[in-house]
């Protein structure tokens, strides 16, 4: 009985082994956050919290006090242009340090050191949907950039293709888009940025990078949102204030006055601006709509903001590079499951970007970082003092050059020729330069301190 006993007891400890051996050790699920970066390009700031909404799902979401969301109304692109600006998102450097300074530079970017670089090395499955740099592939042959596990950039040879009759590169592959409705870019990327969401793989956290090109110009809208915004008056200043340049610089001064007819241009631009976000906004949830399918909204940390503004006419200026509030200042939103919604008046930069999600993914960035862990506000806690944010453009045949920074009182600019520019908070059109002025004198001594302990920082 007592050898019985002992055999059937070396039986079962030879099946447990066995059994042993044959399964997989428990694994812990990885809790490291999702994120989904969705970038908007030439976005103007005043088409967030609008009415009529440019973006109703979205600013939903923001004036939902339940919503989780986290707005930045002090936002900042250190750089105010598309690729300068695209170059410190992705690495948390200024434009003098990534060695883009303009539109044309896209390829001195290092992409083997950039923020999908640091994700996918850990693990991360990691995709770009939409505008890269300006002019990639820059006349070479089709490429994916390290990191990207999911390729489809859209190629932007030139404005004329925008939105119809374009080329995107697929995993390395160009894929033409012709002029069918279907066809529209905004679409298009929404489709795969939406994809890429659903087919993500359950057992690894994911980062998704979406670019559309919209609502950069020319301004088309798609045929479904084609005179949405027709008859609505947008916030654009009348005449008067928008050729006012008194205390400004000189390349200011000399520029020829807006006309009427310039104005009621600039009034169409801007309604055809919100109509195309309505398909920005259209697709914006659909995405966040699969997040949740998956059940993942809760480990999902959801980043939106624009590369860099646009100037309608303001000081006589057009386009982006300037230092002024619609060239500089952006939307900027993050949804946390963390922490409750909340308005962060702090200055923040596109800097801030690369350095926050690395933390959240639990990453060291392979280069030192310009900017602020946003950390502690996702997470519900404040953020730490900072005496301002740093602003900056290296000069071209539109703009000198010039240095600033954006502090919560206001904006100080020093141009390339020494004129001094500051403008109170509270000064929403920038009309009244009181650098000079009794009250601004001492911000202005301050700011100076503050820009050049951040001018030889962006330096290095």
């Amino acid at each position: 009985m007592t050898k019985a006993i002992a055999a059937l007891a070396a039986i079962c400890t030879i099946v447990a082994a066995a059994v042993f051996r044959g399964s997989p050790p428990a694994v812990a699920p990885d809790r490291r956050p999702n994120v989904l970066l969705v970038l908007t390009d030439d976005q103007t700031l005043d088409t967030i919290g609008s009415d009529p909404p440019a973006m109703p799902w979205f600013q939903s979401q923001l004036a939902d006090p339940a919503g989780h969301w986290l707005w930045f109304p002090r936002a900042v692109a250190s750089t105010p242009l598309c690729c300068p600006s695209r170059s410190t998102i992705l690495t948390g450097r200024y434009d003098a340090q990534t060695g883009v300074r303009n539109n044309e530079e896209g390829p001195n970017l290092d992409d083997t050191n950039t923020l999908p670089v640091w994700l996918d090395d850990a693990g991360y499955t990691t995709g770009l949907v939409g505008k890269y740099l300006n002019f990639y592939p820059w006349g070479g042959a089709p490429f994916v950039p390290p990191g990207w596990d999911r390729w489809f950039a859209k190629e932007n040879a030139d404005e004329s293709t925008a939105y119809y009759d374009y080329e995107v590169v697929d995993q390395g592959i160009v894929r033409h888009y012709g002029d069918a409705p279907s066809d529209y870019a905004t679409d298009v990327l929404g489709a795969q940025a939406l994809r890429f969401v659903q087919d993500a793989p359950a057992d690894a956290p994911w980062f998704l990078y979406f670019s559309p090109n919209a609502p950069h110009l020319p301004w088309v809208p798609s045929p479904a949102h084609a005179g949405a915004f027709d008859g609505v008056q947008p916030p654009i200043p009348d005449l008067a204030t928008m050729n006012d340049v008194r205390g400004k610089p000189a390349y200011v001064r000399d520029l020829a006055p807006k006309t009427q007819a310039e104005r009621q241009s600039y009034i169409q631009d801007d309604r055809n601006e919100r109509a195309m976000l309505l398909s920005v906004d259209a697709w914006f949830q659909q995405i966040v709509d699969a997040v949740a399918a998956r059940g993942e909204l809760d480990n999902t940390v959801i980043v939106f903001l624009g590369d860099n503004g646009y100037t309608l006419g303001l000081h006589r200026l057009d386009g982006k590079r300037y230092p002024y509030t619609p060239s500089v200042r952006v939307p900027f939103a993050i949804r946390t499951p963390w922490a409750p919604a909340a308005t962060v008046g702090q200055p923040v930069s596109n800097a801030d970007v690369a350095g926050t999600i690395a933390a959240l993914a639990g990453v060291a960035p392979g280069l030192e970082q310009m900017g602020m862990d946003l950390g502690p506000a996702i997470r519900g806690d404040p953020l730490p003092p900072r005496p301002g944010v740093f602003l900056d453009w290296g000069g071209d045949d539109y703009a000198p050059a010039w240095q600033g920074v954006l502090t919560r009182e206001g904006t100080y600019v020093r141009n390339v020729d020494g004129f001094q520019e500051l403008y109170r908070a509270r000064d929403t059109w920038q009309l009244h330069n009181v650098v000079d002025m009794p009250g601004g004198r001492a911000l202005a001594r301050r700011d100076r301190s503050v820009l050049a302990v951040l001018g030889a920082e962006a330096q290095g």
